[in-house]
């Protein structure tokens, strides 16, 4: 099994900043992708930034610019830099990753638990 778990949400005001981690543990061979989804209330779940497979990176065009996400393989955890945050970046944010336990078993999707980020206005 493969636990993810994320820190780093809060409130902040609009123009603020908040860095969001998360950290892979357990049983982990090789993660394939991971990276950052989030959730608002009405809406469907939406792929903020990630990593691929090939270690490149993909960012929602209403981050760009402003999010920032980078990993550290040594500790299998990714950070996700949030700047320029606005209220509609409001959501749960989850942490997502694609983990391969042993050779002999197929890729397994994880997520966290979520964490709240909160921008007033």
């Amino acid at each position: 099994q493969v636990q993810l778990v994320e820190s780093g949400g809060g409130l902040v005001q609009a123009g603020g900043s908040l860095r969001l981690s998360c950290a892979a543990s357990g049983i982990i061979f090789s993660i394939g992708t991971m990276g950052w989804y989030r959730q608002a209330p009405g809406k469907q779940r939406e792929l903020v930034a990630g990593f691929t497979s090939a270690g490149s990176t993909n960012y929602a065009d209403s981050v760009k610019g402003r999010f920032t996400i980078a990993r550290d393989n040594a500790k299998n955890t990714v950070y996700l830099q949030m700047n320029s945050l606005k209220p509609e970046d409001t959501a749960v944010y989850y942490c997502n990753a694609v983990v391969l336990s042993d050779r002999s078993s197929p890729y397994n999707v994880y997520w966290g638990q979520g964490t709240q980020v909160t921008v007033s206005s």
